[in-house]
């Protein structure tokens, strides 16, 4: 199945049904009276998340979604039928927004997880509601209010903790497949991950994390130059980023150095919010360079970029200090996860869910 990551839709919620002008008349009953019936509510439309799913391509082929309308009151004080509810499913991951304001509606971060986009319509009111003791016969009734309709703009982005990012060639998708059982499609020619990439690294029994792949940045990316920074929101949810920057790159006139500057360049002008994540440099294929240049270009990389900032060398070919890395992630990636606990409001007293 294609991968889609961006789609437009339209949801329309049910109309409210209308309620009904009726009188009462049967035999041996001269004064039956008003008696039309209240209309049904409106169907809502909800979005769904749906761990089954991992593209928005179905909405490629439905891009309106209607909810059923309330029926309509009727005689003898009987209520129309409520419109049902319709569900969308969409991938764990999706974005939610309002496409003409650009407001956010809401992040479907989990399976099975509900977001209310369009509210259905409220129920008229038959003319019983309106009989009093100087109306006993009233002829007005009131119609159902029209259901919510939007249209809205649906990001994926994928659930990862950890990222990787540089550019082509550099090896994340090598490292990827070291790392977990993922196998992304490897190749010694440029731009061979057209489409972001998944993995579990399984570190222990009970101590694993996901990693996320995305297709290389270039010079002008933020322009569209390759394909473009399009991919990159899906790092965004991300705790870390991992930094692959190749040793020896294939150009012989290149510095690693330089490479690593043109992807965050890229980066910052996607997102400074992103470029503000925590993120490690990994400097991959260290089976190229003898220990001393490795040392050397170690040395270059903490005080170009910070003498603070975790550095790592391996070779994700060879399995060569992964494990290390790793190891090492998965540390960070449990103290993120035990301060984001931290910050959230604790539950309420008797709450046992």
């Amino acid at each position: 199945m294609k991968f889609i990551d961006e789609a437009t839709i339209t949801v329309k919620a049910g109309d409210g049904g209308n309620g009904c002008v009726s009188f009462r008349r049967e035999k041996f009953i001269p004064f039956g009276g008003p008696d039309g019936g209240d209309g049904g509510d409106g169907g809502s439309v909800w979005l769904v998340g749906d761990e089954g799913l991992n593209t928005l391509a179905d909405f490629r082929y439905q891009r309106r979604f209607d909810a059923q309308r309330g029926q309509n009151g009727m005689g003898r004080n009987r209520t129309g039928a409520s419109g049902e509810d319709l569900e969308v499913s969409v991938p764990v991951g999706t974005q939610v927004r309002d496409a003409d304001t650009g407001e956010i509606l809401g992040d479907i971060t989990r399976g099975g997880q509900r977001l209310l986009v369009a509210q259905g319509g409220f129920h008229g009111l038959g003319n019983t509601r309106y009989k009093s003791s100087t109306n006993q016969a009233p002829r007005q009734s009131k119609p159902g209010t029209p259901g919510e309709q939007r249209r809205l703009s649906l990001e994926l982005m994928v659930l990862a903790d950890v990222g990787l990012l540089g550019l082509p060639n550099a090896g994340k998708s090598t490292l990827l497949a070291r790392a977990s059982a993922a196998r992304p499609k490897i190749a010694d020619y440029p731009f061979t991950t057209l489409i972001p990439q998944l993995g579990v690294v399984r570190i222990g029994p009970t101590q694993s994390f996901v990693m996320a792949d995305i297709p290389g940045l270039i010079e002008g990316a933020a322009e569209g130059a390759g394909l473009g920074t399009r991919f990159l929101r899906h790092l965004a949810r991300t705790r870390l980023l991992l930094h692959v920057v190749d040793v020896c790159p294939p150009d012989p006139e290149a510095d690693p150095l330089e490479d690593m500057q043109t992807a965050l360049t890229e980066l910052a002008r996607h997102s400074d919010e992103l470029a503000a994540r925590p993120r490690w440099i990994v400097l991959n294929k260290k089976e190229l360079l003898d220990p001393e240049a490795l040392d050397a270009l170690v040395g270059r990389v903490r005080e170009a970029f910070g003498a603070e900032r975790p550095v790592f060398t391996i070779s994700a070919a060879t399995g060569d200090g992964v494990d290390e890395l790793l190891q090492a992630v998965m540390r960070e990636v449990e103290q993120a996860n035990a301060e984001h606990r931290e910050k959230l409001p604790p539950a309420p007293e008797g709450d046992d869910a």
